[in-house]
């Protein structure tokens, strides 16, 4: 017989399955689809990942969002599909503690998804590692412009890496005809 926590635990878990599940309608436009299997795998993790990042999620699962946020990348396709999923829950909690709950949901999502499509061009290494680290220092520095952005077109204002200028890059191949 479950006792009252193994029974709450059961019925959310169920209930974060059919949420996830429903966002296949949505996200099957972009090619993408959970399997049953696949959601199942999520929820253990999501819960393995809590526990090791000592956080408490009450309500809904952040995993509808971050699909959400996701699934019309140019970098996400059905064979990476599960594996980006995961490991972008594990930075997802990773950062709400490094930014010590600074930013929202939403503020935190639109910032890493900013950064994986126009930074790190899909390399999660590059997104944790550089990205969200830079911009979380700059967060528990005091730093709030995020707020009137929603996290949009942070990045900017933080990165020290210098790239190449497309135009520039043009004019020193012409160079070496």
């Amino acid at each position: 017989m479950l006792d009252k926590r193994n029974w709450l635990e059961a019925v959310s878990g169920k209930a974060q399955i059919g949420k996830v599940l429903e966002m296949n309608r949505y996200t099957q436009k972009y090619g993408l689809a959970f399997s049953e299997e696949d959601v199942q795998m999520m929820v253990m993790e999501r819960k393995n990942v809590l526990k090791e990042q000592k956080r408490v999620e009450f309500g809904q699962s952040i995993l509808p969002q971050l699909i959400y946020e996701f699934c019309d990348s140019s970098y996400i396709d059905q064979s990476n599909y599960l594996e980006i999923m995961l490991r972008l829950q594990e930075i997802f909690y990773l950062y709400k503690n490094e930014t010590m709950d600074e930013l929202t949901d939403s503020e935190l999502l639109h910032f890493m998804k900013e950064q994986f499509e126009n930074v790190c061009y899909g390399d999660l290494e590059y997104l944790e590692e550089t990205c969200l680290d830079v911009f979380s220092q700059a967060v528990r520095g005091g730093y709030e412009g995020y707020k009137q952005t929603e996290g949009k077109g942070e990045y900017s204002r933080f990165d020290e890496v210098t790239r190449w200028d497309p135009l520039l890059y043009v004019e020193a191949l012409k160079d070496f005809e």
